[in-house]
């Protein structure tokens, strides 16, 4: 069966978004709010660390979808520039500039400051939308979001890094439309599935210890070799 999420906002309309969840007993409005609370926060999280994955994709997706009210909708929230023209323009220009960027001669290190920098500030916008469209305060969501999408940036990225240098040019710069297509993929299940967000941070996390461990034995290596 499915629960339903009831979002009511303030000066806005009572709308619910359909989660498939275990059939559990509820324990009254208490107990709903704090279900509801916890899918906020993982739908929040799931799309800031979609950011962290790539950061252009994810945000368009949720702009479009927020603006015909499709699983989620910040009107009302005070968060509704998110599905504004103006912001998705914005976005869609930054993307540009950043394909630009990656396929010219720049300092690939410029390059990826510059995309850190993106995503975590669009991470944590869309988490705290993604907290305001659900009636909380959207302000925790901002320091929660850059963290989700830090720690998803830094994690893709090493991931990204290590599978690039055992492939040629060629099949490296694909790894980039991969990328783009997991960041549209975790940004769609965190709207239709939010509590999948959690297992998303766990990966990262994973990922993130896998790749400082093998980074440890390379060094450990090359000591042992002077």
């Amino acid at each position: 069966m499915g629960h339903e999420r009831p979002r009511a906002r303030p000066g806005g309309r009572l709308r619910s978004s359909i989660v498939t969840t275990p059939s559990v007993p509820t324990g009254g409005p208490r107990h709903r709010s704090i279900l509801s609370l916890l899918l906020d926060i993982g739908q929040g999280a799931g799309l800031a660390g979609s950011t962290g994955v790539r950061p252009f994709l994810p945000p368009l997706l949720v702009g479009a979808l927020a603006r015909g009210d499709l699983g989620i909708d910040f009107d009302g929230s005070g968060w509704d520039f998110l599905e504004s023209p103006a912001f998705l323009f914005a976005v869609l220009a930054l993307a540009v500039v950043s394909y630009v960027a990656e396929r010219s001669g720049m300092n690939r290190r410029v390059v990826a400051v510059g995309s850190a920098v993106v995503a975590i500030v669009l991470g944590a916008l869309l988490f705290a939308g993604s907290l305001a469209e659900g009636g909380n305060s959207g302000l925790p969501g901002l320091l929660a979001g850059a963290v989700c999408a830090l720690l998803a940036y830094v994690a893709i990225g090493g991931l990204l890094e290590r599978v690039a240098k055992r492939l040629d040019e060629p099949a490296a710069r694909l790894l980039t439309v991969y990328a783009d297509a997991v960041a549209l993929l975790l940004a769609a299940i965190s709207i239709l599935l939010p509590p999948v967000a959690f297992l998303a941070l766990a990966a990262f996390v994973l990922l993130l210890v896998k790749g400082r461990r093998e980074q440890g034995r390379k060094y450990a290596g090359l000591r042992i070799l002077r």
